[in-house]
């Protein structure tokens, strides 16, 4: 038996659908199956538009989402760009402020935490940390992703500091969770800044407006939609807003980080195309 909340959701109309990649629409081995390419086509045929939603600076996104037929928009860097997946264009941006930034290269120094800084639709990280991934792999990340994904310099702190009028968001990479948990509400007192994660060892820093969610807004009050004519597909905090926004908040099954609780809907594991079952429900009906 459909139960009555379902039974509702059936019956919205939806118009657009924004997507999370990591451990989202991607499967655990970075890949996207063939039932999600051709259920993100058909959805896009008939009407709606497909939005990648990521925390992912736009260099990163991999030719196998840019390929698929029908996306028309990628959210990146958490929300810091809105851009047109085929050109490249960039159409809404939103920066980090330029004293968050100095306060964020003095914790870097002070936790001794890994960063990557995400400049002009790219990730950069110290040539310290790039080439310990390549001797020694990344024990909470696929280490081929993070070495195709990121550019290394000789400083990245000072590089930061050289651009930090340009700063889209800065990852800090804990080494231990302990050292995650100590740092966490350091990070999340800073001033003018908006702090979230997309993996267990990390924290993110963006702008205090950055997120998913506002660069939805932005880009359904550009198309005419409004957010209950939105899906939001997510399995990170970072999706969390994104999904409390939408008129179908949907967190596939591995979600972690309490996104389960602020989901109206509940799919199958990114591995088991819970992406496409939840397209094929809600937006192709069947």
């Amino acid at each position: 038996m459909i139960m009555k909340k379902e039974t509702e959701l059936l019956k919205k109309n939806i118009k657009m659908v924004a997507l999370d990649l990591d451990g989202t629409t991607f499967d655990s081995t970075g890949g996207i199956s063939d039932r999600t390419v051709r259920t993100l086509e058909e959805a896009a045929a008939h009407g709606a538009h497909i939005v990648v939603s990521t925390g992912r600076s736009y260099a990163s996104l991999p030719d196998h989402i840019k390929n698929v037929k029908g996306i028309e928009y990628a959210i990146t860097s958490n929300g810091a760009h809105v851009n047109r997946v085929q050109s490249g264009e960039q159409i809404y941006s939103d920066f980090l402020d330029p004293d968050a930034v100095k306060r964020a290269a003095e914790l870097k120094d002070e936790s001794g935490a890994d960063i990557e800084v995400f400049i002009n639709g790219r990730a950069y990280v110290d040539e310290s940390y790039y080439e310990d991934v390549k001797a020694n792999g990344c024990p909470y990340r696929n280490a081929e992703y993070v070495l195709w994904s990121r550019r290394p310099v000789p400083d990245v702190t000072a590089f930061m500091l050289e651009n930090r009028n340009e700063i889209e968001n800065i990852n800090f990479v804990f080494p231990t969770l302990e050292l995650l948990d100590q740092y966490k509400p350091v990070l999340c007192a800073m001033e003018n800044a908006n702090v979230t994660s997309s993996f267990i060892n990390n924290l993110e820093v963006g702008g205090p407006n950055t997120s998913k969610k506002t660069a939805l807004l932005w880009l359904t009050s550009e198309l005419g939609i409004i957010t209950d004519e939105l899906m939001c597909c997510g399995d990170a905090p970072n999706d969390m807003a994104m999904l409390e926004l939408a008129g179908i908040g949907v967190a596939v099954a591995n979600a972690w980080g309490g996104l389960k609780d602020h989901a109206d809907y509940i799919t199958a594991s990114n591995d088991d195309d819970g992406v496409a079952l939840a397209i094929e429900k809600f937006v192709l009906k069947r």
